[in-house]
């Protein structure tokens, strides 16, 4: 196989050269002046006077925040799924199906010509950060493994296909990136997680893997079906991938799995490099180290807005832009798209970290605070906790649940119940995982310590440490294993809880 690294290095320093100049505030007041040109004759473009908008405030003026079901019942529910010039002008090609991390009921988001164009060009940025990290890379001397649901897209009308992100992503991947992709179409289309995995693994060791790129929960359990194939090997990827290069990781917070990847990647030269590429848009893409943030994507066809969580409902929300937005503030992201979303609240939780270039860090879910008691626990506190009460046992977290356990007549106190799977498996030490779990999330958060301050407010977490795959077989059960599905790590759903709670009594 030729070689293309040194083309896609030239492109690449001109589009770092260009980044480099770029003005963040300019470039979004541009963006939005773009996306308000395009759909000023959609029906919601004239809904709201998009031809008399001049400035970002006269935007947030005329064109309230929504949510998903909000878009759906006024906008698209009528015409799905030929949506043609409703939202955005001419016929809506794709739809991602989400059901966001809850396991709720699925969404339909459009994604338009120019959303795709968009998303291959935010994925162009992220192979431009690593090329200027690894001047000597060969990435596109070999395949680079895309580890995702099925691109066997379901037909919903002429022209209008549905299925998940990242099989849309590889239906239509453009032909420079087609050549050097894995896994071929045969083995793209199958659907069942299982079956493709068991297909891929053993396929995926007679190519020359450069890069991998998934859901960390699910590219663990490839790893693992990997290193299954030959038990007398080191569990390591250099073993069975010696020029892999990049493992780009999304979709979930990296924080429960850093520890199992780094073991993974112990005695290699693959680097991880995470993205923020939701159903909605690509948003974020790291360009320096963990821990430093994510770069925001600022020309490709996003506008974006920050409102604190709690303003949300609000009669009059503040509504900040990259030009009034604080450091270090908690805020919902909200987006404009070009594929038409306007104002769309995305449902996650974001702190910028910094201005030139913006970076954030995404802190958790809008919904998905653990916060029945008043303790206001967020994800980002959560993966935290538990991967210090994982390490304390010297093991790493496969995957973990947690959710609240309301006072009953018999328990007048109420808690939090934590399903947690370790590698290794620690059994016998629930215990002491929760007594450090415990002292982690006081630590953390001042309104838990607060609630857990003598014992009086809240009791201490509950810990219920399960076998290896157990997360797996739970998720396979709810036909919710593989792809882009996510194992949800806050479950405010009592029946969801309850049913968590039943499925690990029973492994």
């Amino acid at each position: 196989m030729i070689d293309a690294t040194p083309l896609l290095r030239a492109a690449a320093a001109r589009r770092l050269a260009a980044l480099s100049r770029m003005d963040a505030v300019q470039a979004q007041r541009a963006t939005l002046a773009r996306l308000l040109r395009r759909a000023a004759r959609t029906r919601f473009g004239r809904d709201h006077g998009f031809a008399g908008i001049r400035t970002v405030r006269d935007y947030q003026d005329r064109v309230p925040l929504r949510r998903y079901e909000a878009f759906w019942a006024e906008y698209w529910q009528a015409a799905f799924p030929t949506l043609r010039d409703a939202t955005w002008p001419s016929l809506v090609p794709c739809f991602a199906q989400s059901s966001g991390t809850t396991g709720g009921a699925t969404k339909r988001i459009p994604v338009s010509r120019a959303m795709l164009r968009s998303n291959t060009g935010a994925a162009f940025d992220t192979l431009a950060f690593h090329l200027a990290a690894r001047p000597r890379s060969r990435l596109f001397g070999g395949r680079n493994l895309l580890l995702g649901g099925s691109s066997a897209l379901e037909r919903l009308a002429p022209g209008v296909r549905a299925g998940d992100l990242s099989g849309i992503v590889a239906d239509r991947m453009p032909p420079w990136a087609r050549t050097r992709s894995f896994p071929p179409r045969a083995l793209a289309t199958i659907g069942d997680w299982e079956a493709k995995v068991a297909a891929l693994a053993p396929a995926s060791l007679e190519e020359d893997v450069r890069s991998i790129s998934g859901t960390p929960s699910w590219m663990l359990l490839f790893f693992d079906q990997v290193a299954a194939l030959h038990p007398d090997r080191p569990r390591r990827l250099s073993t069975f991938y010696p020029n892999l290069e990049l493992v780009v990781h999304g979709g979930v917070a990296f924080t429960p799995y850093r520890d199992t990847m780094a073991a993974w990647l112990e005695g290699g030269h693959a680097e991880t490099r995470e993205v923020y590429a939701a159903s909605e848009g690509f948003i974020a893409a790291a360009d320096r180290g963990p821990g430093e943030g994510l770069r925001m994507v600022l020309d490709r066809g996003l506008f974006f807005e920050f409102v604190r969580p709690d303003d949300l409902d609000g009669r009059r929300p503040d509504r900040r832009w990259l030009a009034d937005a604080e450091l270090g503030v908690e805020y919902a992201l909200v987006l404009s798209t070009n594929a038409g979303l306007w104002s769309y609240v995305l449902g996650d939780t974001v702190r910028l970290l910094g201005r030139h270039p913006p970076r954030l860090l995404v802190t958790g879910r809008t919904a998905f605070t653990l916060s029945a008691f008043g303790e206001h626990l967020i994800v980002e506190e959560l993966d935290q906790a538990v991967t210090e009460a994982a390490r304390a046992l010297g093991a790493t977290v496969a995957d973990y649940a947690a959710g609240p356990l309301f006072p009953t007549a018999g328990r007048p106190r109420g808690g939090h119940l934590f399903v947690v799977e370790l590698s290794p498996p620690a059994p016998g030490q629930a215990a002491a995982f929760a007594v450090t779990l415990d002292a982690a999330l006081s630590r953390l958060n001042a309104d838990y310590a607060d609630h857990r301050r003598g014992g009086f407010g809240m009791l201490p977490p509950r810990v219920m440490l399960v076998p290896p795959g157990m997360f797996a077989a739970w998720m396979r059960r709810r036909g919710k294993l593989g792809g882009q599905n996510k194992v949800p790590r806050v479950i405010n759903d009592p029946a969801l809880l309850a049913d968590l709670d039943a499925f690990a009594r029973g492994a």
